[in-house]
């Protein structure tokens, strides 16, 4: 019985996630913004998995687009030969298998490049840790980018297929299959929503924060630094190529796959979601990771407006690309002048002294 009981949740959200898949795109006829929605859905899932080390562990990282770079091309290559393998029409019911085995492939090679990132790591903290992390997600990126195709095989030939810096169209190059509907993005936020808000109010979350505070006084009542760390690497790097596999084949997203998708930025925006919504607070990370995909949204829409390309035309040196760095800038500096714990801290919304704050 409590077992069931512990599963009637994820059958809950598989239920409200079916109707979402049946009923938004006759709600929302415009493909650009179910794309928006279901990306904004994708984010909540980066920020999640950062969440767990940089905000629970209090370990610094600023390398999680590598992470769900890994999960992107993992996902989209499994995807990609298996639909080729296996012809079909991308349906939901085809999903049902295909779509598991792409995503779960790209987490678990998320997952143990977040293994080879933790162990390293373990004598590191603050800078240097987020130099090692920052390190492995632009060597990353810049080994697909810049691979070519060679006679002799090895490493750089089997990188070269993953299409260099034009990005990875599949065997045939005619696409990654965009086979991951509302039903599969929301789905997994629901679920990933709820086993962080889990492991936070857990004896594991409660160690984790305990070496955020101070890690010899935790090693002395019996926390291993070692374990744990490591572990929350994992975890983060498991959402993170969780979101990465969905993105990859995300419907109406792109169907390829480009190493210039997992730059800094990506892992800048994490980290702005992290911390506009409250270093440690799982719903802070979800509200900053809103916040932060419509404001990339309203930004693009202000740029395309007569009156923003009017000041452009009169004004060449004016960068408009820079216009969302300039606004992100002052969002987080407003930030940690009024609130420097964030929208709200380490606390939760639904927990009663936020509501009374």
């Amino acid at each position: 019985m409590r077992g069931a009981r512990s599963l009637a949740p994820f059958a809950v959200f598989a239920a409200v996630a079916l109707a979402l898949e049946l009923s938004l795109p006759r709600v929302v006829a415009d493909s650009s913004v179910r794309q928006l929605l279901m990306l904004g859905g994708v984010n909540v899932l980066i920020a999640l998995s950062l969440n767990v080390i940089n905000g629970m562990a209090g370990q610094f990282s600023i390398g999680q687009a590598g992470f769900v770079g890994v999960g992107a091309y993992a996902s989209a290559v499994v995807v990609a030969n298996l639909q080729a393998r296996f012809p079909g029409d991308l349906s939901l019911a085809r999903s049902l298998w295909l779509v598991p085995l792409g995503v779960l492939s790209g987490a678990s090679a998320s997952a143990l490049f977040g293994v080879l990132v933790g162990l390293p790591s373990l004598r590191l903290r603050g800078d240097y840790l987020a130099i090692v992390t920052l390190g492995f997600a632009e060597i990353f990126r810049l080994l697909i980018s810049t691979a070519a195709a060679t006679d002799t095989g090895g490493l750089t030939s089997l990188l070269a297929k993953l299409g260099g810096q034009n990005g990875y169209a599949g065997p045939n190059e005619l696409g990654v299959p965009q086979i991951a509907g509302p039903f599969w993005v929301f789905f997994a936020v629901m679920s990933v929503t709820l086993l962080a808000l889990r492991l936070k109010f857990s004896g594991w979350g409660r160690a984790l924060r305990a070496l955020r505070e101070d890690e010899i006084a935790a090693a002395a009542v019996g926390v291993d630094p070692t374990r744990y760390k490591v572990t929350s690497f994992v975890i983060s790097a498991f959402g993170a190529g969780l979101a990465g596999g969905l993105l990859s084949i995300m419907r109406d997203g792109s169907p390829i796959t480009q190493p210039d998708n997992f730059s800094f930025q990506t892992s800048f925006d994490a980290i702005t979601m992290v911390i506009l919504g409250g270093s440690g607070s799982v719903s802070g990370s979800i509200l900053g990771a809103i916040f932060v995909t419509f404001t990339i949204k309203l930004i693009e829409l202000l740029q395309s407006t007569d009156a923003v390309q009017a000041i452009k035309a009169s004004h060449e040196w004016l960068d408009l690309n820079a216009l969302r760095m300039v606004v992100y800038a002052g969002v987080l500096i407003a930030v940690m002048i009024l609130r420097p714990e964030g929208l709200l801290g380490e606390r939760e919304l639904f927990q009663r002294g936020a509501r009374g704050r």
